[in-house]
């Protein structure tokens, strides 16, 4: 055999190797301490399998089992368990796509009679069998006919085939969903599970890469099942999919189910019922939410310190329709680049009407209700404007997905030179608002253009100066800078919060976005008049601090678990009388509570002074003042706290400023 020499890469470290030809990638790693944890190679960037072959010239790097693309390999090669666990259970199912995602995997199917969770057990049983037989991922290079004969069985198979041209390629928006996992613009390939007696027990379609054997899948778990349209268009046909997830440990893998039963226990709609905040009417309509009396509290709240905030931080709070003539969404662009996430349009007099979706094309509109001077720039313009955009009823979800919302939104308008300044202003005030809120784990995510996507608009040296304006700005911050290559808006790149909650989940929060397009000449011709008596045009920078009031309430419902601190929440302080004749005493004492601002209610039910507790810690109430005799006699309360500590014979007085100092203080009690 020949000798080639390679590249090893391993843990950061390089080393030149000289071995034979034909030499698999694997046994560059044999000697490594953690090469059980090995997965997977990238050679020359691209993800191959263990036994990819070396050539001479190769630069091989391990890819670990823990590693981003580790995982996904691991969950992809579940999926394919999985898959061939159904069609041994159910011989009759017919394959779709099985991707790896966010923490898992799904595959889908097409059966008879969707999946119970019964289903799920025997399929997880059929799995482990597998996974223990130790069988072998053998990947096959095929040609498009010999695929369409060996997978005559399988028409979503075949359908993808058909497809192969345009997945990951320019027409990568034709193909399903996942489907990039399965096919590719290149070869064709199929992996063969084979069995250690060299057979082979099932076959896929599939460009891979995968685990050397199932034996290398440590832990996993079938989540649960659901509809879903092939390829994602609601047009197809409904398949049954089935969600599972797979980590490289036993150990995380509990973790990860236990963060799951946090988040269900912190799941803001149940909550949201619990706590009697807020509901969704049917006959309202889907994604529509109304505030209770305690959910409108918390909103009124959030709104009445972010219009205070805004207005110390130089803005101009203003007010717009929710309504607007057609044309002015044409002129912003937004109907050609954004139609689809409109609500069709109302016949108003004979003229076409939208819901607006957005806010800017109306404060545009204020801008340039009459001249402007460079001496007003930046002019910022700030309101909670509500919108309504027409989301899919399959990704509502309680406030976190709604159809009509109120956004904090702001437009500043500056001059060229002003723009980093003002972007950091922007981005400073962002941070500091969610920080006022109890948020302060984040990082950024810069989304850029595709140039390669007809969806922008506006030149290359537009779009290089804004996008360099942002990188400036978010790099100077210090935090994590994550890329998102063309995930921009239509009319500029844009800076994202990403913030972590509580248990560690990321949410997106408010953005700020720089606008060349919407001040041009040829959409709203905005100008104001420069020191040289010029006319120039402005610089448009748009911000949502939350996002919408919405969405960040129910962030805000699951970060806390619903015990708001005590600025926020519905009720701040509970009395409760230990017997009727208390009562009056604790109405008192109430009335100056809400005399210093405070949120009181006093608890004159029926229950005995337990249950009240217990109610009030139910209702996630942060503060309780409970009265006896002994209080009456000495003017004085048990002043209790959420988490059940107590302090008895608290003067009234006193209680009172404790209460009042922290509500002053925002703490997060």
């Amino acid at each position: 055999m020949s000798e080639i020499k390679v590249v090893r890469i391993h843990a950061g470290e390089r080393e030149e190797r000289v071995t034979t030809a034909g030499t698999r990638a694997w046994e560059l790693f044999t000697d490594a301490a953690d090469s059980a944890d090995v997965v997977a190679a990238r050679v020359a960037g691209e993800l191959k399998d263990l036994s990819y072959p070396l050539v001479d010239g190769d630069q091989v790097e391990s890819v670990h089992i823990a590693s981003p693309d580790g995982l996904d390999i691991l969950r992809h090669s579940t999926a394919h368990v999985l898959a061939q666990a159904v069609q041994q259970v159910f011989p009759d199912a017919k394959l779709g796509i099985g991707p790896p995602i966010t923490d898992g995997f799904y595959y889908d199917f097409d059966v008879e009679t969707p999946f119970v969770p019964e289903d799920l057990a025997r399929l997880e049983t059929a799995m482990r069998k597998i996974i223990k037989e130790n069988q072998r991922f053998d990947r096959r290079v095929t040609t498009d006919a010999d695929a369409l004969v060996e997978l005559a069985d399988e028409p979503y198979k075949v359908e993808l085939i058909g497809l192969k041209g345009s997945v990951g390629g320019d027409g990568a928006a034709e193909a399903a969903e996942g489907a990039s996992a399965e096919v590719g613009a290149g070869e064709l390939t199929i992996y063969d599970n084979v069995n250690r007696k060299g057979e082979v027990a099932w076959s896929d379609l599939c460009r891979g890469p995968h685990l050397p054997t199932t034996k290398r899948i440590p832990a996993f778990k079938l989540m649960r099942s659901a509809a879903a349209y092939w390829r994602g268009d609601e047009k197809n046909k409904q398949l049954q999919r089935i969600y599972g997830t797979a980590w490289p440990s036993k150990g995380e893998l509990d973790a990860h189910l236990h963060r799951i039963e946090e988040a269900e226990r912190r799941d803001h709609r149940k909550l949201g019922r619990e706590l009697d905040l807020f509901s969704f009417p049917d006959e309202i309509g889907s994604g529509l939410p109304v505030f209770h009396p305690k959910g409108g509290v918390i909103k009124r709240a959030m709104e009445d310190y972010v219009r205070e905030r805004h207005i110390a931080e130089g803005f101009d709070y203003v007010g717009t329709p929710h309504i607007a003539k057609e044309g002015l969404f044409y002129t912003s662009g937004h109907l050609p680049y954004y139609g689809e996430g409109m609500f069709p349009a109302l016949d108003v007099d004979g003229m076409e009407y939208r819901l607006k979706a957005m806010n800017c094309p109306m404060h545009n509109l204020i801008f340039r209700s009459r001249q402007r001077s460079y001496r007003e720039l930046p002019l910022r313009l700030f309101e909670f404007g509500s919108v309504y955009r027409h989301e899919k009823s399959g990704v509502i979800h309680g406030l976190t997905r709604v159809r009509g919302f109120a956004q904090d939104d702001s437009h500043s308008y500056c001059t060229p030179e002003q723009a980093p300044g003002e972007v950091r202003h922007l981005l400073d005030f962002m941070l500091s608002l969610l920080r006022d809120f109890g948020i302060d784990d984040f990082y950024l995510e810069l989304s850029t253009r595709d140039a390669s996507k007809d969806k922008f608009i506006g030149s290359d040296e537009d779009w290089a100066a804004a996008t360099e304006v942002l990188e400036d700005v978010a790099t100077a911050t210090g935090l994590e800078l994550v890329p998102d290559p063309g995930g921009a808006a239509y009319y500029g790149p844009k800076i994202s919060v990403q913030a972590r909650d509580a248990i560690g989940r990321t949410w997106q929060m408010g953005t700020v976005q720089y606008d060349f397009n919407q001040p041009s000449a040829d959409r709203f011709a905005l100008e104001y008049v420069a020191a040289d008596g010029s006319r120039q045009q402005p610089v448009m920078i748009h911000s949502a601090k939350f996002g919408s009031i919405e969405r960040f309430l129910g962030v805000l419902v699951e970060h806390y678990a619903g015990a708001f601190p005590p600025w926020l929440a519905p009720v701040q302080v509970q009395g409760i009388p230990i017997a009727e004749r208390h009562e009056d005493y604790l109405r008192d004492v109430a009335g100056q509570l809400r005399g210093r601002g405070i949120r009181v209610e006093v608890d004159v039910t029926d229950d005995r002074m337990q249950k009240k507790i217990r109610n009030a810690q139910l209702q996630k109430v942060p503060f309780m003042v409970i009265a006896g005799d002994d209080d009456v006699e000495a003017g004085a309360v048990s002043f209790r706290y959420r988490d059940g500590r107590q302090d008895n014979g608290v003067p009234v007085a006193e209680a009172i400023e404790r209460v009042v100092a922290a509500v002053a203080s925002r703490e997060q009690v």
